[in-house]
């Protein structure tokens, strides 16, 4: 029997959530797991004036959520789904005529508004679940800001979650928050902790037979996915087969995959007497509603999109979930009455507060279609986009040819919108001739779905397998597949079917091109040539190497379009690919093959090289050497210099010294406007001011020193040169008529080294930079010993010397020690000797 409106623990709240909503047009609301939220705010919304006969819709990040929530409210209007309350899924409409409340996942509210800015005949937009921060709700909620302030101002936005920072989302809205203390019993945490060598599976399993015996009512565990779910039903079909005098138990499998009534199924009641093991990916975290779950089963790891933009792929990653996740989890295990959480992990491991958003880690190429077609990237992000990540989507985009030569959306862009796959495949379904349509359809699915094959198939990294297997089981021959994989592959083939106005499915063994020509519609940038040199490695478009395992399917094949690889620094590794005719290549991008005269740096012979290419991209089809002219030379020797650094120049010690000199009076008198002669600054003008001095050579030792300080010199002009000399001078006339060096470095005075002897009669620390700087003296004895080291040599003569006098007027008789320094003769010579 359906739970009575007023049973909620939302139900209190509602007058003030309509009352929010007539005065003001954004609300954030807070709410626990099992506080209602989710059927009851809509149902409550139904009767307000501002609604005016329009449609609600609520936004529910899940197909398996946004179904359940339209039946569970249809079931309290005593209504079919459709009626009052209807959904929209991908594939999937339950609407009419009369539909006042439509529940409608991602896609579907993005698609909704860029179809009609104005959103004529909607009232008010609910984020549900908003805490999720999946990339394509956190689009539609700024892209319904962006209507709601230009267009509809009218529009009521309602963002709703049960775990999310209120605090700053109300700050973003605008708007004011209500909260619900909801209603939850006691849940008790436990870490069980895992048995050595024992694997997540065995751990849950073992688990789960516990929280049975511990507790009354049904369990519910967390896993990452559907293989971790097949794996440890299979071990507690097993194992709780084997328990005698229990009674009945059921291992409910619960994930996106699921066909409609399997789904319904593991949402559906128990029968009397029989207890319940649900087995759920993190789709059971929030919205969906299980009854009867006294214990929570928590592996702490959730199965979500990750990009690499070292490899330009996203894959499903295992995670680690965040402590608002985990505290969600644990929740559902107090719904009705007190319960227990089993945590997989150790007491003292700490969690992440919240979840990243999606919007910060994932592939942005459909979200940059969307900005595209919305033509404005400035729209109120709650987190706005990376701008490197987004430049890349936008780069892809490109090649597929959605964008034009000015960054606007193209004819084929807007198709793949309407499309609605990813950019990547959308491309290759929109560019796929006629014969070929079904064996698309097939594609789309198979690529959005993990492989099905199983066994030693499973290992190939030849992608037609998986097409044969698909056929296979659709022809009713043997397959070697996952039959329940590919009846889930099945599903989503017919709904891209209907969507392409395809009737027959495609069967039987396409040609051996036929998968790879159309997917490198989807990966032009993931074209593979394989070496001549070695059979299992390929050179990638983007000029990356790639390599085939061992045990490849694809050995000898001239020809790849990588579909997944691992990322390597040097080489990376092959998961997926077909091969393709190059014709194909020839035929439809014709624009990236190119002739030209290229030019690189032969480390070896420390030379130019000058070649004639010919080209896929970065792939190298043809290359011939030719002659290197001049003026070829010059743009290598450049590259070559500011890859290798400014030590591949022949500096001379003058040079060097000029350079430090240069530097520390730019520090000390700024006014006089001295260029900047860092490594930084000289590697990014190497054009201005060593080029015309490399002009006509073609090796760079063919460099000599002096020409190299006559470019560092050009730089100064001659009043700069003679202040140089005068206030940063290479050496000085010490008072024993001698001339000593100066000896520069980075951020410190410069140091004069001097025998203690030439200064006689010198009361002050010489000074440089125009007075501003006093040197550094380094003392030294007669024997060219350090003494001392200071720059006040006035406190030295007075405080130091008179010990320093005593302490080596023995070790050195022959040269002179007197008691007045002030007066006595500077000399750099010994005493001479005295004559009999």
């Amino acid at each position: 029997m359906n739970p009575a409106p007023s049973s909620f623990p939302i139900t209190p709240l509602l007058p003030d959530i309509r009352a929010s909503l007539m005065a003001t047009p954004r609300l954030v609301l807070e709410a626990p797991p099992g506080a209602g939220k989710t059927t009851q705010v809509p149902l409550a919304l139904l009767d307000a004036p501002w609604l005016d006969g329009r449609r609600i819709v609520m936004l529910e990040p899940r197909r398996i959520a946004a179904r359940a929530a339209a039946q569970f409210m249809a079931r309290q209007l005593n209504e079919e789904v459709g009626q009052t309350v209807g959904y929209r899924i991908r594939f999937e409409s339950k609407t009419s005529a009369a539909t006042r409340i439509e529940v409608v996942t991602e896609g579907i509210l993005t698609r909704l508004i860029q179809d009609d800015p104005e959103l004529a005949g909607i009232a008010a937009i609910l984020f549900d679940e908003f805490h999720e921060r999946h990339l394509a709700g956190d689009l539609g909620a700024a892209l319904a800001l962006d209507v709601q302030a230009t267009l509809r101002p009218d529009l009521r936005l309602v963002v709703m979650s049960a775990t999310l920072d209120g605090e700053r989302i109300a700050r973003w809205l605008e708007a004011p928050r209500l909260s619900s203390p909801g209603r939850s019993f006691p849940v008790r945490i436990e870490h069980p902790p895992a048995r050595t060598q024992e694997s997540l599976e065995h751990h849950l399993a073992r688990v789960a037979k516990q929280a049975l015996s511990e507790n009354d009512g049904d369990v519910l565990a967390f896993l990452p996915g559907r293989r971790e779910i097949a794996r440890v039903q299979a071990l507690l079909e097993e194992t709780l087969s084997r328990r005698e005098g229990e009674e009945n138990l059921e291992v409910v499998p619960l994930h996106g995959e699921l066909s409609l009534a399997e789904q319904q199924w593991a949402l559906s009641p128990a029968e009397a007497g029989t207890r319940r093991v649900v087995l759920a990916t993190n789709v059971a975290e929030s919205s969906v509603t299980l009854p009867g779950i006294r214990a929570v089963i928590d592996s702490g790891l959730a199965r979500e999109p990750r990009f690499d933009p070292n490899s330009g792929f996203t894959r499903l990653e295992t995670v680690g979930i965040s402590q608002a996740s985990a505290d969600q989890r644990a929740g559902r295990a107090g719904r009705v009455a007190e319960g227990a959480a089993y945590r997989l992990w150790p007491q003292s491991k700490r969690l992440d507060p919240a979840r990243t958003a999606e919007i910060a880690q994932a592939e942005l190429s459909g979200l940059a279609l969307e900005l595209a077609a919305w033509g404005s990237t400035a729209l109120p992000w709650l987190d706005a986009p990376p701008s490197g990540a987004l430049a890349q989507a936008r780069e892809l985009l490109a090649d597929l040819g959605a964008l034009d030569g000015d960054g606007r959306i193209a004819a084929l862009g807007r198709r793949m919108l309407a499309l609605g796959a990813t950019p990547r495949l959308g491309a290759a379904a929109l560019r796929a001739p006629d014969t070929l349509r079904a064996l698309v359809a097939d594609l789309l699915a198979l690529m959005e779905a993990r492989s099905p094959l199983r066994g030693e198939q499973a290992r190939s990294d030849d992608f037609r397998l998986r097409v044969a297997a698909l056929h296979a089981w659709r022809d009713r021959r043997g397959h070697g597949a996952d039959a329940g994989a590919l009846a889930a592959i099945e599903q989503t083939a017919k709904g891209w079917r209907r969507r392409l106005d395809i009737r027959t499915p495609a069967s039987g063994t396409p040609d051996s091109h036929a998968v790879g020509d159309l997917l490198l519609h989807a990966f032009p940038d993931r074209i593979a040539r394989r070496d001549e040199a070695n059979p299992l490695r390929y050179t990638l478009s983007n000029g990356r190497g790639a390599r085939l395992h061992d045990n490849t399917a694809l050995l000898g094949e001239p020809w790849l379009v990588a579909l997944d690889l691992r990322f390597d620094a040097r080489d990376s590794l092959i998961l997926a690919a077909a091969p393709f005719d190059p014709r194909v290549l020839e035929r439809d991008y014709p624009q990236r093959f190119v002739r030209e005269r290229t030019l690189r740096w032969n480390e070896t012979r420390g030379a130019a090289e000058a070649f004639e290419e010919h080209r896929y991209a970065a792939i190298v089809l043809e290359r011939r050497s030719v002659p290197v002219q001049p003026e070829d030379a010059l743009p290598a020797m450049l590259a070559a210099i500011r890859g290798k650094g400014l030590e591949a120049l022949p500096w001379s010690e003058h040079v060097r010294r000029l350079r430090l000199r240069v530097q520390a009076l730019r520090e000390w008198m700024p006014e006089l406007g001295l260029p900047d002669v860092s490594d930084k600054r000289l590697l990014a003008t190497l054009d201005d001011w060593l080029a015309p001095y490399l002009g006509g050579k073609r090796r760079l030792d063919a460099l000599e020193a002096e020409e190299l300080s006559q470019a560092l010199s050009s730089l100064l002009d001659h009043a700069q040169r003679q202040a140089l000399d005068a206030h940063a001078p290479d050496a000085l006339l010490v008072p024993s008529g001698q001339t000593r060096r100066l000896e520069y470095a980075p951020d410190a005075p410069p140091v004069l080294a001097v025998k203690l002897q030439e200064l006689f009669g010198l009361a002050d620390t010489p000074r440089v930079g125009g007075g501003r700087v006093a040197v550094t003296l380094h003392l030294q004895s007669p024997a060219g010993r350090p003494i001392q080291v200071t720059q006040d040599l006035r406190s030295f003569w007075e405080r130091t010397y008179p010990e320093v006098r005593k302490e080596l007027k023995g070790r050195y008789p022959r040269h002179p020690w007197p008691d007045d320094p002030w007066t006595a003769t500077p000399t750099h010579r010994a005493k001479p000797r005295e004559r009999n």
